[in-house]
């Protein structure tokens, strides 16, 4: 009997399991535009509400992973580890967690996105470094993960168009926040991007999509789950986003803290979050026995220089300027550059990643649509963590970009995110919970 839009939106609105060929029947109809919006939109409400079962979540999340292309990494030799973040303040883990895995013989071949509102994409970092290209061929890209032991591409337009379409109905419909159709939007991508195992870095805190921990540990069950279903090692790292990660938000700054942090010099807490997640990478990838020895592996190629020198490989493999390692003057530069100071002595109790991420958006370092160009110099470099001590007139983050107007609307606007007490405040514990291992 051939299957209708209508039956499938009513068995799950009744809080009916749908099958996995319905599952795939309303997939390729949408993505082939023969089923409207309008009846897909009456489906994610009914989903919202009732809610999918692992199976069914499973069934959808593979349904959108082969709705387009899917990437096939076999020519690649090796654990192919992919490493995704749910997206924060700061977060430029990836430039420095993939140099340090590559340097202990785990290939990496990535996909990156780019950024939209408060959060920035890796893909725009990277194109902050001159004469750099964020995407290659498909040979181009499996040889050069062969030859220098790591790639990272912009995401092509073919994967997931599934994906791409029910993301946008769910944003004018009101059903994004819903754990079932979260986690199969995230793991379509990271499955058909191809690689043998994944780390997911779960971002938890005002700064990230999931604010509360409870919630982060939901969602980062199901893609564990998800990712064991479908045959990956799978592993998740619930870590904090109440206060930027590292000192520095925007798109060039970004890179030179990676820079910074691969010589040794990077902040506590970027350095300790980059060796956990490539060590359990190096682990995941079959290079180490065990996750604690995957991070000492990773530690020594932080000291020896080794991670450094791969994020120098792979800049020239891609057509940078791998001399900006070494001169930060080849990078954008911003014309303006203005200091928040602070008005009474304590310690730093609060710095709210969110507003934070907002005011950098606010100096041109972010998009509030997709059409908006960014200003690649502009963006916030924090002198402050929570739990430091501060005195007044101290600097509490300067802030940079090309545009006057701009960085006093920044400013302005992150007065609001510092909040200095009279006590000693404890530091947040950084790495909440692993789960997967």
């Amino acid at each position: 009997m051939a299957m209708k839009m209508n039956d499938i939106i009513y068995k799950k609105r009744e809080g009916g399991k749908l099958s996995k060929e319905e599952i795939d029947w309303f997939i390729t109809g949408y993505v082939a535009g023969d089923i409207p919006d309008y009846q897909v939109s009456a489906l994610l409400m009914a989903i919202f509400f009732r809610g999918l079962d692992r199976e069914e979540t499973f069934q959808l999340t593979n349904a959108m992973r082969y709705s387009g292309d899917t990437i096939d990494l076999s020519p690649i030799k090796g654990i192919k580890v992919d490493k995704h973040s749910t997206g924060g303040v700061g977060d430029k883990t990836t430039l420095i967690v993939a140099p340090l895995a590559a340097a202990c013989g785990v290939p990496i071949a990535k996909m990156s996105g780019r950024g939209l509102g408060f959060t920035g994409g890796t893909v725009d970092k990277m194109e902050s470094i001159p004469g750099f290209r964020t995407s290659l061929e498909p040979e181009e890209f499996l040889n050069q993960v062969n030859e220098t032991g790591m790639a990272v591409i912009g995401q092509t337009a073919h994967i997931t168009p599934a994906d791409k379409k029910l993301y946008a109905l769910r944003d004018v419909t009101s059903t994004v926040d819903n754990f079932g159709l979260i986690s199969s939007s995230i793991m379509s991508k990271k499955l058909a991007a191809g690689s043998d195992a994944i780390v997911l870095d779960v971002k938890c805190g005002d700064g990230a999509f999931m604010e509360n921990l409870d919630d982060a540990v939901k969602l980062a069950h199901l893609m564990v789950d998800i990712g064991t279903d479908a045959g990956r090692r799978t592993v998740a790292a619930i870590t904090e986003m109440g206060q930027p990660l590292g000192l520095a938000v925007g798109n060039s700054l970004e890179v030179i803290e990676a820079i910074e942090t691969l010589k040794g010099r990077g902040p506590a807490d970027i350095t300790e979050l980059a060796l956990r997640l490539s060590g359990i990478m190096v682990y995941l990838g079959g290079k180490a026995a065990s996750p604690e020895e995957g991070c000492k592996m990773t530690e020594e190629a932080l000291k020896s220089g080794a991670g450094l020198e791969m994020l120098r490989r792979f800049i020239a493999a891609q057509g940078g300027d791998a001399a900006v390692v070494d001169d930060y003057s080849l990078f954008p530069q911003a014309s303006v550059c203005r200091e928040l100071k602070a008005e009474n002595s304590g310690y730093v109790a609060q710095i709210a990643a969110r507003t934070i991420g907002l005011a950098s958006q606010h100096t041109g370092a972010g998009r509030a649509t997709k059409e908006d160009s960014l200003d690649l110099a502009a963006g916030v470099v924090l002198s402050k963590k929570v739990g430091d001590a501060v005195e007044t007139g101290e600097v509490l983050a300067t802030f940079y970009g090309n545009d006057e107007t701009k960085v006093a609307a920044a400013m302005e606007a992150a007065k609001e995110a510092f909040v200095i007490a009279e006590e000693p405040v404890q530091a947040p514990k950084l790495i909440k919970e692993i789960i997967g291992l």
